[in-house]
């Protein structure tokens, strides 16, 4: 198996890494949700990507029992963890807005401060 094989691969790990930095080191509430984002794309891709068989077919049955297959099930299971990972986007949004009224800032840190003095 070539570099050129599993680049996916590589990029699902740059892109894994990128989301979980984005997520652990900021502050701003609106960077985590982007980071969270960045991460199930990540994972969205690596499930598409254990989907794929070489020399495999589309799953669609025919008369010649030899032929093989692509796995069809990590494509439907990505198709609802995307509308999940949407929804749970929206819902992480709607809170920060809601945060931002509440606090008047979207900063970690000085929402733990705030809470610490009240």
């Amino acid at each position: 198996m070539s570099l050129l094989g599993i680049v996916n691969y590589w990029v699902f790990v740059a892109l894994m890494m990128l989301g979980f930095y984005a997520l652990i080191a900021r502050g701003h509430l609106v960077k985590k949700l982007v980071g969270l984002s960045v991460f199930q794309a990540s994972v969205f891709l690596f499930y598409i990507s254990l989907g794929k068989v070489d020399g495999g077919e589309p799953a669609i049955l025919v008369d010649d029992p030899t032929t093989i297959y692509s796995n069809p099930l990590p494509h439907v299971l990505i198709l609802t963890a995307i509308v999940v990972g949407v929804a749970t986007l929206a819902v992480g949004l709607a809170l920060a807005v809601r945060i931002r009224e509440a606090y008047g800032t979207m900063e970690e840190d000085e929402i733990t401060e705030m809470d610490r003095t009240a």
